[in-house]
């Protein structure tokens, strides 16, 4: 017996670590249960048995689930993750779990839930997700909860339930939606629950307007059997002259909804390349209407698309736009070619929408080298020249710095031109009527152009009694020599005469003005 007893004690030895390596230290294992609660854990800890079935982590400190940290318990039955701190559900957190059929997420620090969030549960009954911070349900956030059962969203900060946010759920029974912050609920949205037995609605700031017309109407029809007495007392918070009054109380022709208007201004800006640009969209309604942004598409295919944001909104889940509730802000920064076009924004609540467009000019000029100086002013150019875009025009505004100044200079050019030729045809004048001859030497005369040529000298600028202007030719001054000569040279020569001709006797003729 004492040669043994030694033969005995390496073998206790090898029994005692694997026994000690079957449960996390400071956790208790017991059958196929594990439970390591109030342990101030930061992680799902090690070495958990993969045949464990309930598995308990409650009131720790975990803030996240780290990628397969759950992969080797694919025998769990049931999951408990209450008062801890977790901030978001990986996509595919639990697929490993196909067996689970109870998880308990409540009291955390939950803000948003993937729509993968709880891909592979296949076979879970209840979800207990109370007491987080959630503040909207997107499409499809449960579609692969086929089976569950009951589904708790009670003190939550629940705002938006969007219309298929509880698509697939067909065998909830139970739907707690308690102490949240909704405002309305579609008839879309509790569509997808065929199996649903109890519905909790209370505690919510409803607002009793149009789009609950449909609420209060399928209460009184049979949706009373799915609420408690205690259920049923849906209170509205507004409007003001509707509070604190129960939804099953309020006339539907005291629900109404006021469509949206709006506003922007202005309706078309020029911003330079690498600006930041900011244009702000108001919505007036009731309810307040949701205001969104967004760009046309051009129709020229092949063109970048400009991604406009919303300052101030919430961008969704999955690449939903941005969007804000009562007045939008359209932000693009550091502006590129590919900005320009034509943008919409749109306001909408339950009484309808309404649209604005806006267009944005995007300045080139950046992008292309400095022009040239403008060619000569217009009076110079061909006949067939395009003439100058106006200063407030589109295309002017759409020139680049330099090239506007570079019009603006050539206009003004031009202006002088015109200028300096006025003040030279009437220096001319002036100098021919101080040229004239002594009075009563010669006869004025108006010439019918059929007796010959004539000179510019000989044109004279007159008034007649009623202040008529008129060029006559004063005969007193010889049209040409007595032997033959040349016209001049700034003459127009009249048709069926020819040079050297003399000038014939003088005719009076009438003149009509």
């Amino acid at each position: 017996m004492a040669l043994r007893a030694p033969a005995l004690l390496p073998l206790l030895l090898l029994l005692l670590p694997l026994r000690a390596a079957g449960c996390p230290a400071a956790c208790r294992c017991y059958s196929a249960t594990v439970e390591c609660g109030a342990l101030r854990l930061r992680v799902v800890p090690l070495g958990i048995p993969p045949g464990t079935q309930t598995l308990f982590l409650q009131d720790n400190n975990i803030a996240r689930l780290e990628p397969g940290a759950l992969a080797p318990l694919d025998a769990l039955r049931r999951l408990y993750l209450h008062n801890n701190s977790l901030r978001a559900l990986e996509a595919g957190a639990f697929r490993a779990q196909p067996r689970l059929l109870e998880l308990a997420l409540t009291s955390n620090r939950l803000r948003g839930l993937r729509s993968g969030a709880f891909v592979g549960l296949a076979q879970l009954r209840v979800l207990y997700l109370a007491g987080n911070q959630l503040a909207r349900l997107l499409d499809f956030t449960f579609l692969h909860l086929p089976r569950l059962q009951e589904l708790h969203l009670q003190e939550n900060s629940i705002e938006l339930l969007e219309d298929q946010a509880l698509a697939g759920l067909s065998s909830l029974a139970l739907l707690d939606l308690s102490r949240n912050q909704l405002g309305t609920i579609s008839r879309e949205a509790l569509q997808p629950l065929a199996s649903l037995q109890v519905l909790r609605l209370t505690e919510n700031p409803w607002r009793c307007d149009c789009a609950l017309h449909w609420l209060g109407a399928w209460i009184k029809e049979g949706g009373q059997r799915l609420l408690t007495s205690r259920d049923r007392k849906i209170m509205c918070a507004e409007p003001p002259r509707l509070a604190l009054q129960s939804l099953l109380d309020v006339s539907h022709s005291s629900l109404i909804c006021i469509p949206p208007s709006v506003h922007v201004q202005p309706l078309e800006l020029t911003a330079n390349l690498g600006e930041d640009l900011r244009v702000a969209c108001q919505a007036s309604g009731y309810p307040q209407p949701l205001v969104t942004w967004r760009k046309v598409p051009q129709p020229r295919e092949g063109r970048p698309r400009a991604q406009a944001q919303l300052e101030g909104g919430l961008l969704g889940l999955g690449g939903h736009s941005a969007s804000d509730t009562g007045s939008g802000m359209l932000f693009l920064s550091n502006i590129t070619l590919a900005h320009a076009g034509k943008y919409e924004c749109e306001a909408s609540n339950a009484g309808g929408a309404a649209r604005v467009p806006f267009r944005l000019l995007v300045n080139a000029s950046r992008q292309q080298p400095q022009q040239p100086a403008q060619p000569p002013p217009p009076a110079a150019r061909p006949a067939g020249s395009e003439p100058r875009p106006e200063a407030g025009s589109m295309a002017f505004r759409a020139l680049g710095l330099a090239t506007q100044t570079a019009v603006a200079a050539a206009i003004a050019l031009l202006a002088l031109t015109a200028l300096l030729l006025v003040a030279m045809i009437c220096r001319r004048r002036r100098r021919r009527k101080k040229a004239r001859g002594p009075p009563g030497e010669g006869a004025v005369f108006v010439n019918d152009y059929l007796d010959g040529p004539c000179t510019f000298a000989q044109l004279e600028e007159l008034r007649d009694e009623r202040g008529h202007e008129m060029f006559v030719i004063n005969r007193s001054k010889p049209l040409f020599a007595e032997g033959p000569a040349e016209a001049p040279a700034d003459c127009g020569q009249a048709e069926g005469a020819g040079p050297g001709l003399r000038v014939p006797p003088p005719v009076a003729y009438e003149i009509h003005c």
